[in-house]
């Protein structure tokens, strides 16, 4: 091809395409071999509640700690509002491997060999948040613990929602008006205990169906904490919520025991390190949200709330006194009296 023809324009592309290749190759020839891209260990942990309640957010700090002090060698990757398991299998998959860490509630321990967890569920133990620590982080909290080894699962610490409050198209002050209700509940013998006790029937759902159904009419009405109730939009669906405060909502975090027998002693204390501080603040804002949902219920007023007197507390402990008697037959009277002795300070 003469000198001063035009080079064709499929041929400019080709030559420009090898000169690159050709730059490319000479310029690594220049440097140093890079190293191998270090794997990053993923952490895989699923809840079942919205990201904005106290456990939401204790994941998200338990998240950004390991982040953090991995140097991205680690992340946890949270699963959060049952995207990923619900309450029916959350508890299968943990012991299988396919999630490494859960946060359940005390309740579903109960149905995977652990009826002394229950204990939690029972109305009216607690007083306070200072009553439920002293169980929750003294001996009987670690005796709890340390018996989750029998299901290959590590127990981590504990985590607060609060106090349980009832809901309803009625008012649910006394055990009259619960008379015919169809009340939602988790799947434990005690809470089912409490409903029928009071007069109710109880229906047990996973919490990720429980608003649908409340809309639905499957269900009349169920408990959570206020913080649960205002981010499951449930207000939406419900006329009436009463400041019962007649039982205690919490959660057991646990992993794998598998997946935490195989990380290095390093790893293991760094995990446990960003969870300890995560359940801490977890525990911290547990008053704070509930606070801050009732204030948004109050604000929208589209769900009465409503307080008990005295006499219709008293008429609401007297009335569930038997599931005290129900649980002590199936675990025992000395778990009942550690339990009482704890949460009063004994």
């Amino acid at each position: 091809m003469p000198a001063s023809a035009p080079v064709p324009a499929a041929l400019t592309l080709q030559r420009r395409r090898a000169l690159r290749r050709l730059g490319a190759a000479a310029w690594v020839a220049t440097v140093p071999a890079l190293a191998p891209a270090r794997a990053v260990m993923t952490i895989r942990m699923s809840h079942v509640v919205a990201e904005d309640t106290p456990k939401g957010l204790a994941a998200r700090r338990f998240q950004a700690l390991v982040q953090a002090r991995s140097a991205g060698r680690m992340e946890v990757a949270v699963y959060p509002g049952a995207q990923l398991y619900g309450d029916h299998d959350e508890m299968q998959a943990l012991q299988l491997g396919a999630v490494e860490i859960l946060a359940p509630s005390l309740s579903k321990f109960g149905r995977i060999g652990f009826p002394e967890f229950e204990l939690f569920d029972l109305p009216y133990l607690f007083s306070n948040a200072a009553s439920v620590r002293r169980v929750t982080q003294g001996p009987l909290g670690q005796r709890l613990l340390q018996r989750l080894q029998r299901q290959r699962l590590v127990g981590l610490g504990f985590l607060d929602n609060g106090f349980k409050h009832m809901s309803g198209n009625r008012p649910l002050l006394q055990p009259e008006h619960f008379a015919g209700m169809r009340m939602r509940v988790q799947a434990s013998s005690v809470i089912a205990a409490q409903m029928r006790a009071l007069g109710a029937r109880p229906v047990t759902l996973a919490f990720s169906e429980t608003r649908r159904a409340l809309a639905m009419g499957v269900v009349d009405g169920t408990e959570n904490p206020v913080s649960n109730f205002w981010t499951q939009r449930m207000h939406e669906v419900q006329s009436d919520l009463s400041l019962t405060q007649h039982g205690y909502l919490g959660y057991a975090l646990v992993a794998n025991q598998r997946f935490w027998q195989s990380l290095a002693q390093e790893d293991r204390s760094l995990l446990r390190q960003a969870l300890d501080e995560a359940l801490v603040f977890g525990n911290q804002i547990a008053d704070t949200q509930n606070d801050k949902a009732l204030a948004g219920l109050r604000e929208t007023s589209a769900t009465r709330i409503l307080v008990p007197d005295a006499e219709q507390g008293a008429r609401m402990r007297k009335a569930v006194q038997p599931v005290y008697d129900g649980l002590a037959r199936r675990i025992g009277e000395h778990w009942l009296r550690d339990a009482r002795a704890a949460a009063n300070g004994g």
